[in-house]
C-alpha cells in the first residue's frame, strides 16, 4: 500500500495554493517527492505572509496550478492521500483540480484523527505542538515541505503503535464515522448527540459558539455538515472543537430556539439579518360606493394594520384564504386589479358584489366579520406542541398578538386554567423573524 503525505500553503480566505509538497511513501520509506511554489493569481494577505513567509513576489515566477496538475496526479495515483487535518488539504487540492475541469478523488487518512486514536493524552494535536511532544524536528514550520516532512515522521510513529493496522483500516472504511468527523472533535462528543429534534451549537477552541442550527434529527444534521464541500462548512468544521445541543420536542420550538440563540450569540457562521425584513400589512377602507375593501400594503405606509406579514407571498396566500372563507370578492380584496368583474382562477364563490348583484351592506357585513376574526384569531393563542419525551408536552404562548415564549410541562400536571401555564413559561423576546415563523405555522 502506497501513501502520499501532503501539505499545502494557501492564500488565506480564497484558499488558492501558494505552495505544495508531496512525499510518496511505500509504507517503509519515501520513494518520491514533488515540491513546488504555486502562483495563485490572487493577492496574498499580509497576515498569511507573516505566517508562511510567502508573498506575491515569492510566487511571481512560480508555475500556476494547471502547469503542475499532471505531476500531482501522477505522484498521487493509486495512493492514499495523507495530511494533518486532511479535509483541508484534500479539498483545497480538489477545488484546484475542479477549476481546470479535472475530478480528483483519492482515499484519505488524517494524521490528526489517527494521533487522537493511537497517541491519546496530548493537550494539543496541532502539528507544531504534537511534533514538539514527540521530538519531531520541523525544518520550516508553515512551509509545505517542512510540514509535510514532519507529517511523514509522525506517520511512521503512528504505524508503529499497537493496533495501528486495525485503526488504519477502520479509518479507511468509507462507512466509518471516524473518517468524517472534524479532526479536532472527540468521537465521544459526536456519539453523545441525539437522534432527536432540537438545536445544536458548534464551538471553537475558546468555547465560543460559531454556529447554531436546528434539526429534526440533530445527529444526522450535524453529520451532514462534515460531508459538505462548501467552503463555509469546511472552514467551520475545521474550527469546531465541541458540539452542544438542546432538545425542543417540536420543530416549531426548535425554530424559535434557533432564532433566539442566533440573536443572543451572533455566531460567526450564521447569517444574521442586518436590517429588519420588509413588512406587508392588510388594511381596509371604503370606496365612494361604500364598498369595503381589504388590501395589502407596505407596513410603513399602513397606520392601522389588521395583521402584518414579513413575506408578500404569505400575505397574499392569507388574503386568498380569507376571501374564500367569507365569500369575499377577489376584485375588492385586490387579488385582481384592473378588472370590471372578478374572475380569479381559484376563488369562485363571490356572490356578485362586483356585478351589482349583491347588497352592499350585506357584503360589508361579511368583510367586517372577516376582519373581526383575523384580529381575534391573531391576538391570543396557545399552541400545543410535542414534548421532549413521551411524558411531556410543550406549548407556545401568544398574548395580545405578542409572542411571550415557550415551555414544557409534565403530562401528569393538573392545569385548570391557561394562566397557570405561565409558571412553566420560558420567556422569550418577540421580533419580526419570530412573527414570520409563527405566522407560517398558523397559516398551515
Amino acid at each position: 500500500m502506497h501513501y502520499t503525505i501532503i501539505d499545502v500553503e494557501t492564500s488565506g480566505r480564497t484558499n488558492r495554493i501558494t505552495e505544495i509538497s508531496v512525499f510518496k511513501y511505500d509504507g517503509n520509506k519515501v520513494i518520491d517527492e514533488f515540491t513546488s511554489l504555486v502562483n495563485p493569481n490572487c493577492y496574498i494577505p499580509e497576515h498569511i505572509t507573516a505566517l508562511t513567509g510567502i508573498d506575491n513576489g515569492t510566487v511571481a515566477n512560480a508555475p500556476e496550478f494547471h502547469e503542475i496538475a499532471q505531476q500531482v496526479l501522477e505522484i498521487t495515483k493509486d495512493t492514499i492521500f495523507v495530511a494533518h487535518n486532511v479535509n483541508f488539504d484534500y479539498n483545497v487540492i480538489r477545488n484546484e483540480f475542479k477549476s481546470i475541469n479535472i475530478d480528483f478523488t483519492r482515499k484519505k487518512l488524517c494524521t490528526v484523527r489517527l494521533s487522537r486514536k493511537l497517541l491519546p493524552g496530548h493537550k494539543s494535536y496541532s502539528l507544531g505542538k504534537l511534533s514538539k511532544d514527540l521530538n519531531i524536528n520541523i525544518n520550516g514550520r508553515h512551509r509545505a515541505r517542512g510540514d509535510a516532512e514532519a507529517t511523514v515522521t509522525l506517520f511512521k510513529k503512528l504505524q508503529a503503535q499497537d493496533n495501528a493496522e486495525n485503526v488504519f483500516s477502520n479509518f479507511l472504511n468509507k462507512n466509518s464515522k471516524e473518517a468524517t468527523l472534524p479532526p479536532n472533535l472527540p468521537k465521544e462528543v459526536f456519539n453523545a448527540l441525539p437522534n432527536a429534534t432540537g438545536i445544536y451549537y458548534f464551538k471553537n477552541k475558546k468555547n465560543e459558539i460559531i454556529y447554531v442550527g436546528k434539526a429534526k434529527n440533530i445527529k444526522k444534521r450535524v453529520l451532514s455538515h462534515f460531508y459538505s464541500k462548501a467552503q463555509k462548512s469546511l472552514n467551520m468544521v475545521r474550527e469546531t472543537r465541541d458540539i452542544d445541543f438542546e432538545l425542543s420536542g417540536s420543530e416549531l420550538i426548535a425554530l424559535l430556539m434557533e432564532d433566539a440563540a442566533i440573536k443572543q450569540h451572533f455566531p460567526q457562521y450564521n447569517k444574521v439579518a442586518k436590517r429588519a425584513p420588509k413588512g406587508f400589512s392588510l388594511f381596509s377602507y371604503q370606496d365612494r360606493n361604500n364598498i369595503m375593501h381589504i388590501a395589502i400594503n407596505n407596513s410603513k405606509a399602513t397606520p392601522n394594520p389588521i395583521i402584518t406579514f414579513y413575506s408578500l407571498r404569505e400575505a397574499r396566500l392569507f388574503l386568498e384564504r380569507i376571501c374564500e372563507q367569507f365569500n369575499l370578492c377577489p376584485k375588492f380584496c385586490h387579488l385582481q386589479e384592473g378588472v370590471s368583474e372578478c374572475s380569479h382562477f381559484s376563488i369562485k364563490n363571490c356572490k356578485g358584489i362586483c356585478k351589482g348583484n349583491e347588497d352592499v351592506n350585506i357584503y360589508n357585513e361579511r368583510v367586517t366579520n372577516a376582519i373581526c376574526e383575523i384580529v381575534n384569531d391573531s391576538q391570543d393563542k396557545i399552541l400545543k406542541e410535542k414534548g421532549r419525551n413521551d411524558n411531556e408536552e410543550a406549548f407556545v404562548i401568544i398574548k395580545n398578538g405578542t409572542y411571550l415564549g415557550y415551555g414544557f410541562i409534565d403530562k401528569n400536571e393538573q392545569i385548570t386554567h391557561e394562566d397557570e401555564l405561565e409558571n412553566y413559561l420560558i420567556k422569550q423576546k418577540d421580533n419580526s423573524d419570530v412573527q414570520g415563523i409563527l405566522r407560517s405555522v398558523l397559516l398551515k
